[in-house]
């Protein structure tokens, strides 16, 4: 038993040094692994490990809230259920609140990506990077393009969420350590602010509010089981935990560009997310009631930074230097949702975006943004 489990953390190790080095971002190629890759974590996080009754090598689950600027690491503990790890500051990310949409928009991407161990670049010039793989289904299905889009260090973001050196050493030993334990990817989850009803009330005449509903039922699927949440995409939308219906005589096949095949969400999930969902909703309702202020559409700004480094690098969240988002907001067709209870949930989706994707000169004059 004891060889076994040698063996296959050997050929773990392996296979994962060995995927590690096809990608890198602004920098060289090599097949040896630096030492920043191989880095044990620091004795205070193993610590923090054992406290929490986690796992060195169990899976995690990477969120990411833009206008907190904050990036968090979900572990799996002994139970098989998530729990925050650590929450860091993120030093600086780039673009507006709002999904990615064009290469040289300079948007950090929203949404459900994955992560493999060839998205892992230990050679990165921005001292190690995680690729997110955007695009990812969801995206090509919309149309949506971009390239070297990354979680890095050396807080310098065009597209990216940049993190110091150390926070990104840290990051990237606990992903290289969840592969370790024999899980083929992780999971991240991008928003652009925790999805609460205040932060949906104070943005509810973003454009985006119907993207970031959709977001939110994933969201909340997580939050409420503590279980990382199946993702597949159809009809260009996000799906969540689908499963046949009772006695379907075929498994699900879902094609991103096409429509749903007929599915349920899992009962014993979608029970949890409906009651957070109503909950959320009489909150909502009660906070435009009372007129909570709205925030602006658009910031005027390129992206943000996390108030405990605004000392530190004075000057790094400047102007934009794109158009306002909105302004070229793409379609999409609203679908209704049937969840386990058969109700149509299609007003968490929202209606579809009402403008056409306008190409304006002064963001594809913009270089790329590649990180």
């Amino acid at each position: 038993m004891i060889r076994a489990m040698v063996r296959r953390a050997l050929v773990l190790t392996a296979a994962f040094a060995a995927a590690l080095t096809p990608v890198t971002c602004r920098g060289e190629s090599s097949n040896a692994l630096p030492a920043k890759a191989t880095r044990e974590l620091p004795p205070e996080l193993l610590s923090l490990l054992q406290q929490k009754k986690m796992e060195k090598n169990s899976p995690i689950v990477v969120r990411l809230f833009k206008e907190e600027a904050e990036l968090e690491v979900w572990k799996q503990n002994s139970a098989g259920r998530f729990q925050i790890l650590k929450t860091y500051p993120i030093c600086r990310w780039s673009g507006d609140l709002g999904p990615k949409l064009h290469e040289g928009d300079r948007q950090a991407p929203e949404g459900f990506y994955t992560v493999t161990p060839d998205l892992m670049n230990p050679n990165s010039n921005f001292h190690l990077s995680i690729n997110l793989g955007y695009p990812n289904k969801f995206d090509r299905a919309n149309k949506r393009d971009g390239s070297f889009l990354m979680i890095h260090g050396d807080c310098w973001s065009s597209g990216c969420y940049a993190m110091t050196d150390e926070q990104i050493s840290e990051i990237y030993s606990l992903a290289r350590d969840s592969f370790l334990g024999g899980r083929p990817s992780f999971q991240v989850q991008a928003y652009p602010f925790r999805l609460t009803p205040a932060n949906l009330a104070r943005h509810r005449n973003n454009p985006n509010l119907s993207f970031w509903k959709m977001l939110k039922i994933g969201n909340d699927h997580f939050e409420t089981t503590q279980l990382e949440p199946r993702v597949d995409v159809c009809n260009r939308r996000y799906v969540f935990d689908a499963q046949p219906p009772p006695n379907s005589p075929s498994p699900l096949v879902f094609n991103p560009a096409e429509k749903c095949p007929p599915f349920v969400v899992n009962p014993q999930i979608a029970r949890r997310a409906l009651e957070k969902r109503r909950a959320d909703e009489l909150e909502y309702a009660r906070l435009l009631e009372d007129n909570l202020p709205a925030a602006p559409i658009y910031s005027g700004l390129d992206g943000g930074m996390n108030k405990a480094f605004l000392a530190q690098f004075p000057g790094r969240v400047t102007l934009a230097k794109v158009m306002p988002y909105a302004s070229y907001l793409p379609q999409l067709p609203p679908i209704p949702w049937i969840d386990n209870d058969g109700s149509l949930t299609s007003k968490w989706f929202g209606t579809s975006f009402s403008k056409p994707v306008v190409c304006d000169a002064a963001r594809a004059s913009f270089p790329s943004g590649r990180c």
